[in-house]
């Protein structure tokens, strides 16, 4: 039968499993919104752009699918520029797919024209110009296989005006043929094997677990081999939730997990920043070895032999010469050593290890993460610790950038993968709001929380009006300290305390903004406040904006100055 480009898109979209479209139309994608209410597939209209990239990319990262946003031409499509390298960076999958003018008219710099397969090239997995419509089902499907398959990424899909107007039989590929793309997904199992060989041997091993556990959908595996072995663990920020903070004891109660060292890096506590520096094997698992984890590069994990799992042979040795290299899929090389270790046991291991647990606890006790709440100011830690109390830690986080995802990072224990959503690799402010849209769009029951700065909160404050229009009632919390935090305190700590562009006196009363677009604004001015307006916002199911005004020049701590190692930490 045949059917419109218009129509062949939506029927690869239902192909795909596709429920939820998050876009903004314009002229060379009109003719798709024309065709969208006869489909059973919901549509949340954003207000900018870029909010609509971020939303898909919020939804896939809760979710584990694919996320979609649809816009138009030219600005449409360049706005949707800073979500895909977000998603990027953090290996998302997500599909953008973007009008373009007809394709007589490209290359004359037509109305609304812009070439956004040259714009996106450097940030996606792969992009495509679909100049037939013939090609377009067999496209859309390999978009989707390229996002969702091998280290996940976005992909940009270009179409045409005229190719969406025009008509062919339709056919959806029942497979994708690439021949140039084939990831590895099964381990090498020598290589495994050399690993295990390593590990045997270990006095003082270290397991450094990244986000590719949680793409993988390794929690489990990541928890039995850390068990099996009695080797500490540490993540990257994009990590955590990946290895639980906390376990239960005998009586069902929660204790703190007395593997787990928390989060590694410029921000890390100090039990992990030394154990990766003391460490005789470190085992990395689905991470980058990024700058903010290594500091200064020449010095880190001098002692150590280093494991990496990766199923992007491009980010091993990459940052940092591996000694064990693994390609591979993080769960099926998990599994291939969780059977070589349950297989041969390791015999003693607790009384092996005790020496290596004894001076981490020792860390642990001497330099814990702490602050002190008086009875005046209220402090960020106090609010984020809060919020992990009255919900359990039961709910999906978002954060936007700056000092209060780092405070997440440190003060909110998370025990469960696909509960954090944060930008990593780009550091987007205005990220965590329209990320928190999506993921409530992919978990209408569940409660999701925006933890923002004032600065962040106000990038992308227009999806207020998308929440609203909705009713998706996600929550944010403002850490409302006047600053751009994060660039406060460096000027305090490394630049003379020169605070120029840092000052953010003037910005609005979220409350009153709140209210203005149809939310709900709550505002916690003393400590004693704090706890009955989380209180008030977790029971109302509507969206809530909350301002909290916490002390201006509070730092987070340890914080590794640039060109550092990691063990030169400032603890405060």
């Amino acid at each position: 039968m045949k059917m419109r480009g218009a129509q062949i898109f939506f029927e690869c979209l239902k192909k795909e499993g596709v429920e939820v479209i998050f876009g903004f139309p314009g002229g060379a994608v009109l003719d798709i919104y024309h065709e969208m209410p006869k489909h059973n597939i919901r549509h949340i209209l954003v207000r900018h752009e870029q909010g609509a990239a971020h939303m898909a990319d919020g939804y896939a990262r809760a979710s584990g699918r694919v996320g979609v946003c649809l816009v138009t031409s030219g600005p449409g499509a360049t706005n949707t520029v800073t979500g895909v390298a977000t998603a990027y960076m953090d290996s998302v999958p997500m599909v953008v797919f973007t009008g373009q003018v007809p394709t007589p008219l490209i290359g004359d710099d037509a109305f609304q024209e812009v070439d956004i397969i040259g714009i996106t090239r450097p940030c996606t997995k792969h992009s495509y110009l679909v100049r037939n419509v013939n090609d377009m089902s067999r496209v859309i499907r390999e978009a989707f296989y390229l996002a969702r398959t091998g280290r996940p990424g976005p992909v940009v899909v270009d179409l045409p005006k005229d190719v969406i107007q025009a008509s062919t039989d339709f056919k959806y590929p029942k497979k994708v043929d690439l021949p140039g793309y084939r990831p590895t997904v099964e381990a090498h199992s020598g290589q495994v094997k050399r690993a295990y060989e390593v590990l045997r041997k270990a006095k003082s091993p270290l397991i450094f677990a990244g986000g590719g556990i949680i793409i993988s959908d390794s929690s489990q595996e990541l928890v039995r081999i850390a068990d099996l072995i009695q080797a500490p663990v540490t993540c990257s920020l994009m990590g955590l939730g990946c290895f639980p903070a906390g376990i239960a004891d005998a009586g069902g109660r929660r204790r703190p997990n007395p593997l787990w060292l928390g989060m590694v890096g410029m921000h890390g506590t100090y039990q992990a920043n030394m154990a990766i520096s003391q460490a005789d094997v470190i085992f990395g698992v689905g991470v980058r070895f990024d700058d903010r984890v290594t500091g200064k590069i020449s010095e880190f994990a001098p002692k150590a032999r280093i494991i990496h799992i990766d199923v992007d042979p491009s980010s091993i040795s990459k940052n940092v010469v591996v000694d064990v290299p693994i390609v591979g899929d993080c769960k099926n090389a998990l599994q291939q050593l969780i059977r070589l270790f349950e297989g041969e046991p390791l015999e003693g291991v607790s009384d092996v290890r005790r020496p290596w647990f004894d001076q981490i606890n020792a860390w642990k006790k001497g330099h814990p993460l702490t602050y002190v709440q008086g009875s005046e100011l209220i402090k960020p830690q106090y609010v984020i610790e809060k919020i992990w109390e009255l919900t359990g830690g039961d709910a999906i986080i978002t954060t936007e950038v700056g000092q209060h995802q780092m405070w997440t990072a440190q003060f909110f224990e998370f025990d469960r993968p696909r509960s954090l959503l944060t930008s990593g690799g780009l550091g987007t402010m205005g990220y965590g709001f329209p990320a928190a849209i999506g993921a409530q769009m992919a978990f209408p029951d569940r409660l999701v929380i925006d933890i923002a700065g004032d600065g962040s909160i106000q990038m992308n404050i227009q999806e207020l009006c998308t929440a609203v229009c909705n009713d998706i009632p996600v929550k944010v919390a403002i850490l409302n300290n006047l600053y751009l935090g994060l660039p406060r305190q460096w000027q305090e700590l490394f630049y003379e305390k020169n605070y120029t562009g840092s000052c953010m006196e003037g910005s609005p009363d979220f409350v009153k903004l709140a209210e203005a677009y149809g939310a709900i604004g709550l505002r916690a001015n003393k400590p004693e406040e704090v706890e009955p307006v989380l209180r008030e916002a977790f029971k109302i199911r509507k969206p809530v904006l909350m301002d909290f005004l916490v002390s201006r020049e509070e730092g987070v701590y340890p914080i590794v100055p640039p060109g550092k190692s990691i063990t030169e930490m400032l603890l405060a």
